[in-house]
């Protein structure tokens, strides 16, 4: 009986255990993720490629990054409140032209979400 308690107590900490990476993503699946962004942007470093750097971005007010000739659309949604956390991060990998109506982004978009828990993931570590 106490063998039976012991096994169920450490399954459940095992499927805890998973259920908050899954909640909070996998770095090295973001990195695989962000093969889609590397054209553009660049996350480890605070250097603009044709897309802003994508370094310390979250707390970041968007159209705010030195040096980088943002739309007015992205402007005017910082100037209007817009700031990156995960939230509004994963309204905008979703569907970028929705979140910022005139975004010269031209990316479409990640559909899935594990692929974007994953993404923001890895983007985090270069925000700390």
């Amino acid at each position: 009986m106490r063998y039976h308690g012991l096994a169920a107590l450490i399954s459940l900490i095992c499927l805890s255990a998973s259920a908050a990476i899954a909640q909070e993503g996998d770095v090295a699946a973001g990195e695989t993720v962000f093969k889609k962004c590397a054209v553009c942007h660049i996350a480890d470093t605070d250097k603009n490629k044709v897309g802003p750097s994508l370094n310390h971005l979250f707390g970041r007010t968007a159209g705010t990054h030195p040096d980088f000739a943002y739309s007015a659309a992205m402007k005017a949604a910082g100037t209007a409140g817009l700031v990156w956390d995960e939230a509004t991060l994963r309204d905008y990998l979703h569907d970028p032209k929705l979140k910022v109506k005139g975004t010269k982004m031209v990316f479409v978009g990640l559909k899935d979400d594990g692929d974007i828990t994953n993404l923001l993931a890895y983007l985090k570590q270069f925000s700390k």
